[in-house]
């Protein structure tokens, strides 16, 4: 790791959190009762990782350099939505015959996350005086 990857994966990093600011601010008027915004960021953000990834392989069709691959897919993609990373992992262990291992990822994934979101919540609510929602506005049961 040199000081030019660092520096590319930053830069990557704050245009994609950015654009993620940006594109949750605009989709926010119908983000209210399913974030809408964020399954937008997570699908847009794992598109780019799957398709730049693949097209820019040095022995694809676009070879780039290493660099700016990581520019685009640690830091753009990383900085707009680490789920694009998990989504391109687990089409990697389902590519590669691993269905249990890809299972075993989504499943971990998805209950681990959640529960560490609802620790750390728990957590930060408690220190912040009994906190009840770490979203503005909270998102309404359809029910």
């Amino acid at each position: 790791m040199n000081l030019a990857t660092c520096l590319a994966v930053a830069l990557g990093g704050a245009l994609g959190s950015v654009g993620r600011y940006a594109l949750a601010g605009a989709l926010a008027p119908i983000s209210q009762g399913v974030p809408w915004g964020t399954v937008m960021i997570n699908i847009a953000g794992s598109f780019v990782i799957g398709f730049f990834g693949t097209l820019t392989l040095s022995h694809g069709r676009f070879p780039v350099p290493e660099t700016l691959r990581l520019f685009v897919l640690v830091g753009l993609c990383g900085g707009f939505t680490t789920f694009s990373s998990f989504s391109l992992q687990t089409l990697d262990l389902l590519r590669a015959g691993a269905v249990n291992r890809a299972l075993v990822n989504v499943g971990a994934s998805v209950v681990l996350c959640l529960v560490a979101v609802a620790l750390g919540h728990a957590v930060a609510a408690q220190l912040n005086g009994g906190a009840v929602s770490a979203m503005r506005p909270p998102i309404a049961d359809d029910a």
